[in-house]
């Protein structure tokens, strides 16, 4: 029984809720194999949010039982304080992260999947509940670093002292440490056999558990009155340890790191090339065709080649190949293959290690696009006009013999004009020049119609002999990276339209338009550094907070009156014309993470929403089905439409690729192309219609699925990269660093190193020679008698004072007096000016917009 087939059944049941023990009699379940696949069943729908588990061996709809009992269901984010936030899961009619208070949150631990009850909104829209059932564990081990007990009295006989051992968690929004009981066995450090891991020798110099970093099973969960227990049932190492970092962020975001001996024996079955299959595709194989990749690049799944034709005007044009690897093709439907990779959903890129989503022998394998070898693709084929303007376009299946493997170091010095590097290369060289000309004039094309294009620097992690992070470094971007994500863009562009008239259901990605909130909030900071978006009169309405009310009632004073604004008519060329003002000057930096921050983060849909950030009316992700799900996904949407007769060409009207987002600023009338209906496509020469190869409800579940395992890929990636910086770190305690004043916050001052990439926070309690208040209306940090000012993008000289290694937080302190700083500070006030306390350092930007939460900036998003 499909998924959608049992979600209907339950629907179809009174109440919309369903027993195990009626769903077993209904279905005519017979042996203890069928029922644990169903049992299995239900318990993934109810991951995803499809369904909600209201009773021990009931299931209901997530949308019935949030409609009756005012319940939503989604995932509990926790804080080191003790309160947590739920945010529902997708398509239930509760919407917006729910505040769970600390007395709320009952025996739930981060990460779980809960059912909340959620009281009436408040004034300003927020929510409140508390969680009323755990659905879904998230944390079914748990590491962290291992303490052996201390009792009072302890007479040295025993080899350690006996007591309830504790573990304390390495994720800091678990508070309460695991307990360990006095009977159950400890495991001996020892070196790990295991090929999965990356641990040396090390973990077997340990003699003792002390401090060392394990990872523990829970055996008894916490409630209000009880922590939680567990069993340790494996010893990483020391934090010091090489690879031990690795294991632990791995461990900690429950990341797939073991691929099961039924996967790794399907890829060895399938990772051959079939020459019956090679056949009938469409050949390449003669063509100089080549990848171009990062030199530490392992899988290689996109190739391409630019050659010159007459376009439709009998101009110069181009045509573009772009070959992709056709995973599809080994990666079957419902097979263990197709299983594990849908379970990790991304690969994940650590800075010394990968986790792939597919085992070695597809991924370096026969999928991987390796020189002189014969590969399978799935390739689209782009005609472009002399000004790189899309014409027409074709998809087919093909087959490439790749003429060599190039990296963006290789290439870039054969545009710079290295001599050593272009002898080297003789016969590629012009083909590489091509594609510089051609991708500048792509780029030139969405730059036209308002696509942003976040210049930022990016950290590269250094290691030396040892395994060791030795640096953190700039990454380069060179016109060798913009060429092929210029190509990759077209590509993925082009393949999103074809689907879209079709009307079939497929897989998009989408970047919506950013909350108002977000808008103005960078408008205010923009303003400080005497910046706009061009937005105009914004409209506001003004709220009050109950919350506020209640606490100034009885002291005679009036709460704060709120702006809050409503929708705001922005668009991307806003974005776009504000960054090419700033480039190059000293605020680029700063207004750049700014403006990056306001933005949404994009996900994956089965609903074509465009994306913002490229000013695209359809995207999709076709060109990386090696490293994501998503890809996978369209790549077999567009085999089974090819196979079924569906003719792969289309072409493109002058404007069909326009922006989207139309204001009256702009010169673009009405350029948003509609959404086609999503009809089913009759096969050409016969009278059926094509059944949709992916039904749209199944596209729901794997873009909603896709889109929190790509977060909690980034999300660990970030993580480990902050925790190796910390670690660097740890020796320069005392050192002086130049720094910019990243964000001012009510804490006090973050702060990223000049130099070094890293980030770090000056505690406002810390800055000396005045009292410090933070401005929340104009976000500056102020000295109440000097009159000093910090805001954002300010340089500053700070001394590393400490190192939080619980919270991975490195905190500095800025330079004693008679160092210059360069806060700014205003004209002494005069003396009657004194007498007005209220005017005492009144400096500020004279733009008043309403106020809203500071946060540290982030990276650059993935499109």
């Amino acid at each position: 029984m499909t998924d959608r087939e049992l979600i209907a059944r339950i629907a179809r049941s009174a109440g919309g809720r369903a027993g195990y023990k009626q769903l077993v009699r209904e279905l005519g379940l017979g042996g203890g194999r069928e029922r644990r696949l169903l049992l299995e069943q239900l318990a993934r729908l109810t991951a995803r949010g499809r369904l909600v588990k209201i009773d021990r061996e009931q299931w209901s709809l997530s949308q019935t039982a949030a409609a009756r009992d005012n319940l939503a269901a989604g995932r509990l984010d926790m804080h080191r304080d003790g309160y947590g936030f739920v945010r529902p899961n997708a398509r239930q009619e509760i919407t917006g992260d729910i505040f769970i208070p600390p007395n709320e949150i009952g025996n739930a631990m981060q990460g779980d999947q809960v059912l909340v009850e959620v009281e009436p909104p408040k004034a300003d829209g927020r929510r409140q509940g508390r969680i009323v059932r755990i659905l879904t564990r998230h944390n079914p081990t748990v590491v962290g670093t291992f303490h052996y007990a201390r009792p009072a009295q302890w007479s040295g006989e025993t080899e350690h002292p006996p007591g309830w051992h504790t573990v304390t968690p390495f994720d800091e929004r678990m508070t309460q440490p695991i307990f360990i009981p006095p009977d159950e066995p400890l495991p001996e450090p020892r070196e790990a056999p295991s090929p999965h891991r990356v641990l040396g020798s090390d973990v077997a110099r340990h003699a003792s558990l002390e401090g060392l970093i394990v990872d523990v099973e829970i055996t008894r969960w916490p409630t209000p009155t009880r922590p939680p227990l567990g069993r340790v049932v494996e010893v990483l190492g020391s934090p010091d340890d090489f690879g031990v970092d690795v294991e632990m962020m791995i461990r900690k975001h429950q990341l797939p790191r073991v691929f099961p001996e039924d996967v790794l024996a399907e890829a060895r079955a399938v990772a051959h090339l079939e020459p019956k299959i090679v056949a009938r595709r469409a050949d390449f194989r003669s063509l100089p065709i080549v990848t171009i990749d990062g030199e530490t690049a392992r899988d290689f799944d996109d190739a391409v080649l630019v050659t010159e034709r007459i376009d439709s005007q009998g101009d110069m044009g181009y045509e573009l190949q772009v070959h992709i690897a056709d995973v599809a093709e080994y990666v079957t439907t419902g097979s263990a293959l197709d299983r594990e990779a849908r379970l990790r959903g991304t690969s994940v890129y650590f800075p010394d290690r990968a986790i792939p989503m597919l085992p070695h022998e597809l991924s370096s394998g026969i999928c991987s696009l390796r020189p002189r070898e014969d590969r399978l693709v799935l390739s689209c084929i782009l005609q472009l006009d002399s000004a790189g303007r899309i014409e027409s376009y074709e998809i087919l299946e093909g087959v490439i013999c790749s003429a060599a493997r190039m990296t963006y170091t290789e290439v870039h010095a054969i545009l710079e004009g290295d001599e050593e590097t272009r002898d080297r290369y003789e016969n590629l060289v012009p083909a590489f020049e091509r594609m510089r000309r051609l991708a500048m004039l792509m780029n030139k094309r969405r730059e036209e119609r308002g696509s942003i294009d976040f210049d930022l620097p990016e950290p590269v992690i250094q290691f030396d002999e040892h395994g060791q992070m030795s640096g953190v470094t700039r990454a380069e971007r060179t016109w060798a990276n913009r060429l092929i994500e210029e190509f990759m863009l077209a590509a993925n562009e082009c393949v999103a339209t074809w689907l879209e008239d079709l009307g079939v259901p497929s897989l998009y990605r989408i970047h919506e338009k950013p909350e108002p909130r977000r808008v103005v909030q960078f408008e205010e900071l923009a303003a400080s550094f005497g910046f706009s978006l061009g937005l105009g009169p914004l409209p506001v309405k003004r709220m009050q907070f109950g919350g506020e009310r209640r606490e100034m009632h009885g002291r005679g004073r009036n709460p704060r009156t709120h702006e809050v604004p409503e929708d705001i008519a922005v668009t991307p060329r806003m974005y776009q014309k504000l960054a090419a003002k700033i480039e190059g000057k000293p605020e680029e930096r700063i207004l750049s993470y700014l403006m990056l921050r306001s933005l949404m983060q994009a996900r994956y849909s089965e609903i074509n929403e465009g994306h913002f950030a490229l000013a695209a009316p359809t995207y999709t992700h076709f060109t990386s089905p090696i490293r994501r799900y998503p890809d996978l996904i369209v790549h077999r949407i567009a085999k089974a439409l090819l196979r079924a007769g569906v003719e792969g060409k289309g072409e493109l009207a002058e404007d069909r690729l326009s922006s989207p987002w139309s204001h009256p600023n702009e010169a673009l009338d009405d350029a948003r192309v509609p959404h086609l209906p999503r009809a089913p496509r009759k096969r050409p020469g016969r009278d059926r219609v094509l059944d949709p190869p992916i039904p749209e409800a199944e596209l729901a579940q794997i873009a909603e699925e896709t889109s929190q395992t790509e977060r909690r890929a980034a999300e660990a990636e970030r993580e480990l990269v902050e925790w190796k910086k910390v670690r660097f770190m740890q020796d320069r305690v005392g050192e002086e660093f130049g720094a910019l004043v990243l964000n001012p916050t009510k804490y006090g001052l973050f702060v990223e190193l000049t130099d070094l990439f890293v980030e770090g926070l000056v505690p406002i309690d810390s800055m000396r020679g005045d009292r410090y208040t933070w401005r929340e209306n104009t976000h500056e940090i102020v000295g109440e008698h000097t009159g000093r000012i910090f805001r954002a993008g300010d340089r500053v000289q700070v001394i590393l004072d400490r190192i939080l290694h619980q919270e991975r937080r490195l905190q500095f302190s800025l330079v004693e007096e008679g160092i210059p700083l360069t806060g700014k500070r205003p004209p002494k006030p005069s003396k009657k000016s004194k007498k007005k306390r209220g005017e005492k350092g009144a400096s500020g930007p004279s733009f008043r917009p309403p106020a809203a939460r500071g946060k540290k900036p982030g990276k650059r998003p993935r499109k």
